[in-house]
């Protein structure tokens, strides 16, 4: 009992600093938040105070009118399955009971249901390790309030995305759409998708072409080859395409000055894009698959 003693001791030895809880290994990292409160398993505290959980537990029934849910509550299996903190004892993966925790309230009357001194000791440490973490996340309540925000943009980001791949998945055949600012994410996901469909050529026709062009288009399939058709060809844009053709070879650069409207011809279909592929998604733009005529057709009209 002595040596379990120094173990317990041990484990529950009081940092120098209570300003920041130290984890894994103190007793800060047996506290967890569910339903808005900081609590304990009744495993935990049972393995702090050297007793088995099933003693613990029928301490706390007989001083039952001493818990009132405020102060200890049992968990629901929904809660078991999503808080990740509950290890398994049945032989099937399952538990074989519903773990009790314990609110702050709920430890420090622990301490006059377990009368002994080892209680009192422990009790005094488990009730610094809740001071400490309420005084951590009060320091820290700014940064994960701006945690919080974090994760609601990215949980809208993550809807745009499914929307978008939704829509590119129905039969990888996407005729139409508009595009509001700000989508640009969608906006190049909808581009890249059609570069990949490509079986054999790409045709650009777009004045306003540019590296950032290049680079969706070195998301085609290897052998593919593209023709951009632009109005002026700049330097800059001559050597941007032969580091390009370096790596990925097969884009050609042609002349010409007779277009109003951009479009991007995929093997036989044709698209009318209402923007430049550079600025996809920086401003309200829609585009649509063209059934008047075929790739080969629009292309014979422009030689």
């Amino acid at each position: 009992m002595e040596k379990l003693h120094s173990k317990i001791q041990l484990d529950i030895e009081p940092t120098a600093n209570y300003d920041r809880p130290t984890f894994p290994v103190r007793i800060e990292s047996l506290i967890h938040i569910i339903r808005d409160q900081q609590v304990m398993l009744d495993s935990d505290l049972a393995r702090l105070y050297g007793v088995e959980t099933k003693v613990l537990n029928q301490a706390v029934k007989r001083n039952i009118q001493r818990f009132p849910e405020d102060f200890m509550f049992q968990l629901t299996n929904d809660e078991c399955l999503r808080s990740q903190i509950v290890t398994s004892n049945g032989s099937r993966g399952g538990t074989r009971y519903k773990p009790f925790v314990f609110t702050e309230n709920g430890v420090a009357m622990l301490s006059s249901v377990l009368r002994s001194e080892k209680a009192i000791e422990v009790n005094i440490n488990i009730m610094r390790a809740f001071s400490a973490m309420r005084n951590f996340l009060l320091n820290n309540a700014a940064l994960f309030q701006r945690m919080d925000q974090l994760e609601m943009k990215q949980l809208k980001t993550d809807e745009k995305v499914d929307a978008i791949l939704d829509r590119l998945g129905d039969n990888n055949n996407v005729s139409e759409g508009i595009f509001f600012n700000g989508q640009i994410f969608d906006a190049y996901a909808l581009v890249a998708d059609l570069i990949r469909q490509a079986q054999n050529l790409i045709v650009v026709i777009d004045n306003y072409i540019d590296d950032s062009v290049l680079v969706q288009l070195a998301k085609r399939m290897q052998g593919v080859t593209v023709d951009i058709y632009i109005g002026h060809i700049t330097q800059q844009l001559k050597q941007d395409v032969e580091r390009h053709n370096e790596q990925y070879p097969g884009v050609t650069l042609h002349k010409y000055t007779k277009a109003h409207d951009r479009f991007l011809i995929i093997d036989e279909d044709v698209y009318h894009i209402g923007a430049s592929l550079k600025d996809l998604g920086k401003k309200l733009f829609a585009f649509s698959k063209m059934d008047v005529m075929t790739g080969s057709e629009l292309i014979a009209r422009l030689i």
